[in-house]
């Protein structure tokens, strides 16, 4: 009974390295393409844009607050900023929702 050759002198026909690698992002690219959104995909997303304008406007105005008893007058610390944590958190969500756009 003969023995089989060991495996580094078998004739085996691979591909190259290349190819293989170019083979292998096509159907990455592709089920990327084809993969639908789900519900879930959809609340996460909601969730995300709701949590990115929250947090920097309940900290404007945690901050305007404490401002407010530092310096009490005009202007009102706590409506400035949170008129700036609004903008920052709608500037946030814009650039998590343009993410997530790019990568369709």
């Amino acid at each position: 009974m003969a023995d089989a050759p060991p495996p580094h002198q078998r004739d085996h026909r691979r591909e190259p390295l290349s190819d293989e690698v170019g083979r292998r992002a096509e159907r990455k690219l592709r089920a990327r393409r084809e993969s639908r959104r789900t519900a879930w995909f959809g609340l996460g997303m909601f969730g995300l844009v709701g949590w990115s304008v929250a947090i920097p406007t309940l900290l404007g105005i945690a901050v305007g607050l404490w401002l407010d008893t530092l310096w009490p007058g005009l202007p009102s610390w706590t409506l400035t900023l949170l008129i700036i944590g609004v903008a920052l958190g709608c500037l946030n969500a814009w650039y998590w929702i343009k993410q997530e756009s790019e990568r369709d």
